[in-house]
């Protein structure tokens, strides 16, 4: 296993406290591994013997059709009679009922409990509803730009952080696919795989999908425009030139399936005047760029939607809440907030020219605030200042720790 201190460290800093701790993610972001990670650490670091670390993983044929109230009983005679016993229930989604298992398990002895999830069942919202105030959330990612140098570290050279974004933006980030020198197909059909069983475990069988067709075609118009704003009425007349006919309310209702499936975030427009969030015409991000180039193969013209992908989840991991930032007639790619904390993103591939250079600057140049500013590019020799806005490659910005 390959130490991920990122996630591993947030959690243990709740080890003890009598808060349930809920892992949430795509599928194969390596939420089972970190569970692992804090079960070794329990371990070694802290002295817990094994006997009263308690796992179960609940998408086993080991536990298919296990009733919450049989869930309960297994749980309860496995607790340690000696002391607190850590209980770690992995995709616990799984069993109908399992929040209420969870609920009583923290109420009724010593426990300390760490959960995880890979869909709508886990959403806040969700959650919320059966353990309100009594859970932290923890939402993991695929591997960041940092990560996945470290990964590739283990079985090949690793060239400078600058060229090996363009494998990183091309491969994407599932931990799976970088255990070993894997080529692009080999990876490609590792991410289909994941992508596959998320569509239909959890979004066809779930919630009883009958025109699989539809929600494909939705998927790849949604996979193809990365980066771009778009609304479902977008889609439905998308659709309708096609001669596929698809009412605005379907097509939101298979976005908001996607989302709860985490393959997909939502990015919400903000009026930067008026300070209100738009709901309309948002953009939609991946959870792994893979997940494009798995299904609609892959084209070095949309390298420039991935770069912004990659720049949006990397703002997520840090604990930003991302907005597509609206300023009069033009948009900044990216607003980041935390707590009292702002910064504004413009992406670009390359500026080659003057007039690519003054859009780029000048959107930012009307934001009259202090908060830092960014324009990240790949131009081999970017860096610098240019009236207060810094300029920095990509991936120096994704291995940065100032922000």
């Amino acid at each position: 296993m390959i130490y991920r201190p990122l996630y591993v460290d947030k959690i243990m800093a709740y080890t003890d406290t009598p808060f349930i701790k809920i892992l949430t993610g795509v599928r194969r972001c390596g939420k089972s591994t970190i569970l692992k990670m804090i079960m070794e650490q329990l371990k070694t670091q802290r002295n817990i013997p094994e006997n009263r670390i308690v796992s179960c993983r609940y998408d086993s044929m080991e536990y298919e059709n296990i009733t919450a109230k049989q869930m309960y009983a297994q749980l309860k005679e496995r607790l340690s009679p000696l002391g607190r016993t850590y209980i770690f229930l992995d995709e616990v989604q799984e069993v109908d009922g399992w929040e209420r298992v969870v609920n009583s398990l923290a109420s009724d002895f010593d426990v300390d409990l760490y959960i995880t999830g890979s869909n709508s069942r886990m959403m806040s919202s969700e959650i919320s509803t059966y353990l309100t105030g009594r859970y932290v959330s923890f939402r993991i990612f695929t591997l960041s730009f940092g990560e996945y140098l470290m990964f590739k570290k283990q079985y090949a050279d690793v060239g400078s952080p600058k060229n090996e974004l363009a494998d990183y933006v091309r491969l994407g980030g599932f931990p799976a696919t970088h255990l070993r020198n894997y080529s692009q197909d080999e990876v490609y059909t590792i991410v289909r795989d994941i992508y596959n069983s998320t569509i239909f475990s959890d979004i066809v069988r779930r919630s009883q999908v009958r025109k699989i067709d539809q929600l494909e075609r939705v998927v790849r118009y949604t996979f193809n425009n990365v980066g771009n704003t778009f609304s479902a009425k977008s889609v439905s007349d998308y659709l309708k030139a096609e001669h596929r006919a698809l009412d605005n309310e379907t097509v939101y209702s298979y976005l908001e399936k996607l989302e709860k499936a985490y393959l997909i975030h939502r990015c919400y427009r903000c009026d930067l005047q008026g300070k209100e969030i738009l709901k309309t015409q948002e953009k939609f991000y991946l959870a792994d760029t893979a997940l494009r180039y798995s299904i609609l193969g892959y084209n070095a013209d949309s390298a420039a939607a991935g770069l912004e992908n990659v720049v949006y989840l990397e703002l997520c991991r840090r604990g930003y809440t991302v907005y597509v930032g609206k300023f009069g007639n033009f948009e900044i790619d990216f607003t980041a907030v935390r707590q009292n904390e702002k910064l504004y993103v413009q992406v670009t591939q390359e500026i080659r020219s003057e007039k690519t250079e003054k859009r780029e600057y000048d959107r930012l140049l009307e934001i009259r605030d202090n908060y830092p500013k960014y324009v990240l590019t790949t131009d081999e020799f970017s860096g610098g200042n240019y009236e207060g806005i810094k300029t920095m490659h990509i991936a120096d910005f994704l291995l940065s720790s100032e922000y």
